[in-house]
């Protein structure tokens, strides 16, 4: 069978290469095919410690809890001290349990075990995982002492090393990681059984705490593939294609072997082999096949070695896998009817290793949809789902049909509505006999609302169609007037905000522009309405018309200075002042003019200053005296 330390993934391999010891093998694992696992250690599983390993295994002396340096113990526990908190190697061990161990002060042998029913003049490969117990975020000041492992292999007497390999130094880590290791080793003439032992290069104190797990020893072979006429290591086809007839042939790298002796095997599983009789050439050509299969060698390097399962190994496997057409997608329906424009889809159900094209013919054509199981028509009609197989190009013979309408779905028209400051409004989904779902949260057909922004309704029908229909609301504001001015006989409006609004200064005549012109003096109450009924406001003022200027020349023409405006109030008074603060003129409550003189002397032309006040209020200014 294919070697699978040779597929690990993510594991951390380190390949400490020695100097050869007396011409032995160095750190390494088998470079071709492997046999099963002949001998396995995995210390067992548990919640308790122990037992102790058997006598004579280790110098090493066993403790139930904390081992201190020169000790060790067998558990699933490995937080001692400040070390990490983890697991056992092996796969799918529940309370799994490791070998532990806290190195002695004296580097030197710490685990030997004897291995027996190998079979003489075969290689083998022993394997094993380490880790390194101590964080690197741990004590001895980030210093941890590394732990560093020799594995020797020796034959029976103990006086003949086969293999041996150092680990080199594993230092301590941000995080437990289990690291495997293996050597390489051949049994030599009449040798059945070897003893392992493991020696400890490094010496005791702060660090040098290590776990060990699964020990695994299995034959080595040449790596071996097949392959057949048209130098494909599998075949994979339609049962279209079926029957199949190919020629194999078993390519040995010769690694390890220098002679091979053969033994074909099939399997309908992959998993359950059995020899094929008579089949022992380096060739094989298999009957006709109709359904999947899978075909190795079993080999060896010597005839007497080949039927026993400590001393053989396995080649890669040679599929021929025989796809069966798929069975037409299964549907719950033939016609349905969709909402349109929803991201509604039509399904079928297909088994594992299957997918699905969809068609809007029965057969040919160009697939709509390819490798999906659901489809989203845009348009009604039929549509067609063909089952292939996800292996190798393989179709059902028909395709399974479903045809789809479409309902009429709600038809909403959106709306942009407006409404007086300080009211509310009502909105409506304008369709009856509707489920809603309104994005303030209720569930009406109608919502009052008082305040501006943008409103939605989800309208759904009894079929589950829905739509949106959207509604801007926009709130119109009452007119608010800021200020009014005049100059002259113009009068304008000043704003505090904008609308749509009309200005009159009687109440009835209303314009779109804020400046009135040729606007005589007098007290006003000038009105600005919002056009759409949102509101009126009102403001009194007093216009009043004061000249800039005046030019008494006797020409009958701007000869008299008149403040217009003031005499429409019942009490009211008007002063005239030089620059220099000197009353020239004074009067109240009576019709004011100024010819331009003080007791009967003529004025020069110079600009004067008024002040007048009406119910109270100052108006104050100055105008200019023309001569």
């Amino acid at each position: 069978m294919k070697n699978p330390i040779r597929h690990l993934v993510g594991i951390t391999l380190l390949f400490w290469m020695l100097c050869p010891i007396e011409g032995h093998a160095q750190l390494g694992f088998c470079e071709g095919n492997s046999g099963d696992p002949i001998f396995t250690e995995d210390f067992g599983a548990g919640t308790t410690n122990g037992p102790p390993l058997p006598a004579g295994t280790t110098s090493y002396t066993y403790i139930d809890g904390e081992p201190i340096d020169g000790k060790y113990t067998i558990s699933s526990y490995t937080a001692y001290y400040d070390w990490f908190n983890t697991t056992d190697h092996t796969p799918n061990d529940s309370n799994g349990k490791a070998f532990i161990v806290n190195a002695s002060y004296t580097p030197g042998e710490f685990y030997q075990r004897t291995v027996t029913g190998l079979c003489e003049n075969t290689s083998y490969e022993f394997s094993s995982w380490l880790i390194n117990l101590h964080p690197s975020s741990g004590g001895c000041n980030g210093n941890g002492i590394p732990i560093n492992v020799r594995f020797q292999i020796w034959d029976n007497t103990g006086t003949d090393l086969l293999a041996s390999g150092d680990t080199g130094d594993i230092y301590d880590k941000s995080s437990p990681v289990w690291e495997q290791y293996a050597l390489v080793f051949q049994t030599l003439p009449g040798q059945t059984s070897v003893i392992l032992k493991m020696l400890n290069n490094g010496a005791g104190g702060c660090g040098n705490d290590l776990a060990i797990d699964d020990i695994v020893f299995k034959t080595c072979g040449d790596f071996v593939d097949i392959t057949n006429d048209q130098n494909e290591s599998n075949i994979l086809v339609c049962e279209d294609y079926s029957p199949v007839t190919t020629h194999l042939t078993a390519h040995p790298d010769y690694s390890i072997y220098s002679t091979h002796v053969y033994q074909w095997q099939e399997s309908t599983d992959g998993e359950n082999w059995n020899d094929i009789v008579g089949e022992t050439n380096q060739d094989y050509t298999p009957p006709t096949i109709t359904s999947s299969i899978f075909y190795r060698v079993k080999m060896a390097e010597d005839l007497v070695n080949l039927n026993n399962s400590l001393c053989n190994t396995q080649s890669e496997v040679f599929d021929i896998i025989i796809v069966p057409k798929p069975d037409p997608p299964l549907s719950d329906y033939g016609t349905i009817s969709l909402c349109p424009d929803q991201g509604e889809v039509i399904l079928v159900t297909v088994p594992s290793n299957t997918t699905v094209n969809w068609y809007d013919v029965p057969s040919g054509g160009t697939p709509l949809l390819e490798n999906n199981s659901t489809y989203s028509p845009k348009t009604a009609g039929t549509y067609y789902a063909e089952a292939i197989s996800t292996m190798v190009e393989c179709t059902s013979n028909t395709r399974t049909a479903i045809t789809v309408d479409f309902y009429t779905p709600p038809m909403p028209i959106d709306e942009d509505l407006t409404f007086c400051e300080g009211s509310s409004i009502v909105l409506s989904a304008g369709i009856n006999n509707m489920q809603y779902a309104w994005n303030t949260g209720a569930t009406t057909s109608e919502i009052e609302v008082d305040t501006p922004g943008q409103y939605t309704v989800n309208i759904t029908d009894a079929n589950g169609c829905s739509a949106i229909k959207t509604i801007n609301l926009v709130q119109l504001d009452s007119p608010v007037i800021d200020y009014i001015s005049s100059d002259d006989y113009t009068l304008e409006i000043h704003m505090a905000n904008s609308g749509n609004f009309a200005y009159s200064i009687d109440g009835i005549s209303y314009q779109n522009e804020t400046v009135f012109e040729n606007t005589p003096g007098g007290q006003y109450t000038i009105y600005v309405s919002e056009r759409n009924g949102c509101g009126t406001t009102p403001m009194e003022y007093i216009h009043l018309v004061i000249p800039k200027f005046f030019t008494p020349n006797g020409d009958f023409a701007n000869d008299v200075f008149i403040p217009e405006g003031v005499e429409t109030f019942s009490n009211y008074e008007v002063r005239i002042f030089n620059r220099y603060g000197m009353l020239i003129k004074h009067t109240k409550n009576t019709p004011f003019e100024w010819d331009g003189r003080f007791n009967n002397i003529a004025l020069p032309s110079d600009d004067y200053w008024y002040s007048i006040t009406i119910d109270g209020k100052t108006l104050k200014g100055h105008f200019s005296l023309k001569r």
